[in-house]
C-alpha cells in the first residue's frame, strides 16, 4: 500500500511540473484568443468573454463604457448634431447648460434622445457595438448584458493579415529548414562515420580537437564570419544561414558517433569480404541502421533553424527574405503601442509545428537520444 502511495505523489509532483511548465502556452493561447483590452487587464484573464445586449430579439455584441447611476439623458446638440450623455441637472428648458473657459455659463440647444431613470440600485452602462464607430454608442441597463465566453478565433487571420509578407516568411524558413536539416544530416553522419568506423592515425585526438570547438561563444566567432560571408557577397541572402549545416556540427558528430559505436563490426567486415567499399558500407548498411539517431539529429537542427533569431538579424537585410522569428519582432517592433493579442496569434502559429512535430516524433526522439552514448 505504502508503494501506491508514494508512486501517486510522484505522479502527482510530476503533473503538477508539467503543468507549471504549460502555464506560459496556455497564456500565449489565452491571449490569442483574447481582444485587446483584455490582454493586459488586472486580474489577468485567463478566459476570453465578450459582452452582448439584446436589440430587436437579436444578441449584439458590445464593448463597455463608463457606468451612470445618477438620472440622465442622451441628447444632441442641434448646431453640431454630437451625441452627448449628460446628467439630467445640466438641463434647463430643452438646452444644456454649459461653462466656457472664462467662467460664463451658455445655453446650447438640444434634442433629448433617451431619458435613463439611473440610480445606485439601477446601474446603467455606456454600450459600444463591436466593428461599428465609437461614436454609435448606446446606453444599456446592467441587467440587459449577459457576459460570455467568446474567443476571438478571427485573430489568428488578422495577425497574418497584419504581418504583410507572412506568406513569404513562412517559405523563408521552410526552405531554411530542408537544407540545414539535409545538410547536417549528411555530413555530422559521414563525420562520425569517420570517427567511430574508420582506423585512421590521430582518430581520437582530432575528435577531442572538434569537440573543442564547442567551447567557442558564437559571438567569438559572429564577426569573422560575417566579414567572410561579405567577401563572399552573401549578405542579405540566405545562404549564410544554411552553407554551415554542410560542415559538420562537434554536438551532432559525438552524438552519432556514439550511436554508430553500438553497432558491431561484424556487418561492415562482411561487407568488405562481399566487395563493398566504405561509402557503400556507410550508405547501405549503416546509416539504416541509425535511424533513430539521425531523426534525433534532424529534429534538433530544425528546431534550431525554425527558433533562429540571431542568424536572420545578422545577415538578412531585405523584409522579403526573414524568417520567422525575425518577422515577428519586426511586427512587434513596428507599431507605436504592441497589439499583443495578434503578437501572440501569430506567436502561436509559429510555436505549433514544433510542437506537432516533436508529439508525433517523440518515441524515435527518445530512442535515439537513450541509445546514445551505451558503448563509448
Amino acid at each position: 500500500m505504502r508503494r501506491y502511495i508514494e508512486r501517486g505523489l510522484v505522479h502527482l509532483l510530476l503533473l503538477a511540473g508539467a503543468s507549471l511548465f504549460l502555464l506560459p502556452l496556455i497564456w500565449m493561447l489565452s491571449t490569442a484568443l483574447k481582444p485587446i483590452e483584455q490582454t493586459m487587464s488586472i486580474p489577468p484573464t485567463w478566459i476570453p468573454y465578450q459582452y452582448f445586449v439584446t436589440r430587436g430579439g437579436e444578441s449584439v455584441p458590445v464593448r463597455l463604457g463608463e457606468s451612470i447611476d445618477v438620472p440622465s439623458c442622451v441628447v444632441r446638440r442641434k448646431d453640431t448634431g454630437a451625441r452627448l450623455l449628460v446628467p439630467r441637472s445640466a438641463l434647463s428648458n430643452g438646452a444644456l447648460r454649459q461653462s466656457t473657459p472664462q467662467g460664463v455659463e451658455t445655453l446650447v440647444p438640444i434634442e433629448v434622445l433617451k431619458d435613463i431613470a439611473a440610480s445606485p440600485d439601477t446601474v446603467w452602462v455606456r454600450v459600444m457595438p463591436e466593428n461599428l464607430p465609437s461614436s454609435e454608442w448606446d446606453v444599456a441597463e446592467v441587467g440587459n448584458i449577459v457576459r460570455r465566453v467568446a474567443p476571438r478565433w478571427e485573430n489568428f487571420g488578422r495577425a497574418i493579415a497584419a504581418m504583410k509578407y507572412f506568406p513569404a516568411y513562412l517559405m523563408n524558413t521552410l526552405l531554411l529548414c530542408v537544407l540545414t536539416v539535409v545538410g547536417a544530416v549528411f555530413s555530422s553522419a559521414l563525420a562520425a562515420y569517420g570517427f567511430s568506423r574508420i582506423n585512421w592515425p590521430g582518430r581520437n585526438k582530432v575528435f577531442i580537437l572538434a569537440l573543442a570547438t564547442m567551447m567557442i561563444p558564437f559571438p567569438v566567432l559572429m564577426v569573422p564570419m560575417y566579414c567572410l560571408f561579405r567577401w563572399l557577397g552573401w549578405i542579405g541572402t540566405l545562404r549564410p544561414l544554411w552553407v554551415g549545416s554542410f560542415f559538420a556540427g562537434a554536438f551532432n558528430v559525438f552524438l552519432l558517433r556514439q550511436f554508430f559505436m553500438t553497432l558491431p563490426k561484424d556487418l561492415s567486415e562482411a561487407a568488405r569480404i562481399d566487395g563493398c567499399g566504405e561509402f557503400r558500407i556507410f550508405w547501405q548498411i549503416t546509416l539504416p541502421l541509425c535511424r533513430p539517431a539521425l531523426m534525433v539529429v534532424g529534429l534538433f537542427q530544425f528546431m534550431f533553424t525554425w527558433n533562429d533569431f540571431l542568424g536572420p538579424l545578422i545577415y538578412l537585410t531585405d523584409q522579403k527574405d526573414f524568417t520567422l522569428a525575425l518577422g515577428l519582432q519586426f511586427f512587434q517592433s513596428q507599431h507605436g503601442g504592441t497589439e499583443w493579442h495578434y503578437l501572440m496569434a501569430a506567436g502561436l502559429l509559429v510555436a505549433l509545428p514544433i510542437i506537432v512535430l516533436f508529439f508525433f516524433t517523440q518515441r524515435s526522439f527518445v530512442e535515439g537520444i537513450s541509445m546514445t552514448g551505451v558503448k563509448g
